[in-house]
C-alpha cells in the first residue's frame, strides 16, 4: 500500500498506510545526532522537550535543510553543535544512518562524530530553547545519567551508546 499523508505542518506529517499510523518529516528534513568526546568527556545537552512534558537529557542534535533544501549533514551537525553547545569541531565523520522508533516514525537520523573539539562559546541553542550543556567524563557517565534521572529528567534513547559497555558487562 502507499501512505497517504492525513495531516501535514511545518515540520512533520502524520501518515496512514493501510492501518499503521506514524509520522514522518516533512519536506524531506532530516535530523543529525553528534557525538562530540573531548580528552575522554562527552558534551551533553539538556533541554525542556513539549511532547514529553519535562527536561531531557540528550546528545547534540539538529535539523538538517530545515533552512536550507540540499544541505550536508556536516554542515548542519557542525553548525548545530555549535549553536547547541558552543564548541567548534576541527572535523566531522558521518558514522551511520539508524532510526530511533522505527514503529512510530519514519525518520532517521545520521550520527556523526565531531573530532577536534574547540570551545567557543556558551552554547545554550537559539532564543527559546535554554539548552544547559554538559561536559561529563565517560568515567563517570553512568553516574550522571542515574543522577539526572533522579531528578526526574527524562533520558534520550541514543544515551545507550555511551552506556553499551557499562549495560554488556552486567549481562
Amino acid at each position: 500500500m502507499t501512505a497517504t499523508t492525513v495531516w501535514q505542518g511545518k515540520f512533520l506529517a502524520v501518515k496512514l498506510d493501510g492501518t499503521w499510523e506514524y509520522v514522518s518529516r516533512a519536506r524531506g528534513i532530516q535530523a543529525a545526532v553528534i557525538l562530540a568526546i573531548d580528552e575522554g568527556h562527552v558534551i551533553l545537552v539538556e533541554q525542556y522537550r513539549v511532547p514529553l512534558g519535562r527536561r531531557c537529557l540528550e546528545l547534540p542534535a539538529g535539523l538538517v535543510g530545515d533552512e536550507m533544501a540540499g544541505e550536508a549533514v556536516e554542515i548542519a551537525a557542525s553548525r548545530e553543535l555549535e549553536e547547541e553547545t558552543g564548541y567548534r569541531a576541527d572535523r566531522i565523520e558521518p558514522i551511520g544512518f539508524f532510526h530511533s522508533s522505527p514503529g512510530m516514525v519514519s525518520e532517521g537520523f545520521t550520527l556523526v562524530r565531531a573530532l577536534g573539539l574547540t570551545q567557543v562559546g556558551a552554547g545554550g541553542g537559539d532564543a527559546g530553547e535554554e539548552i544547559t550543556v554538559h561536559r561529563v567524563a565517560l568515567s563517570t557517565l553512568p553516574d550522571f545519567i542515574a543522577a539526572k534521572r533522579a531528578e526526574g529528567l527524562a533520558m534520550d534513547v541514543k544515551l545507550l551508546l555511551l552506556l553499551g559497555q557499562t549495560l554488556l558487562a552486567c549481562a
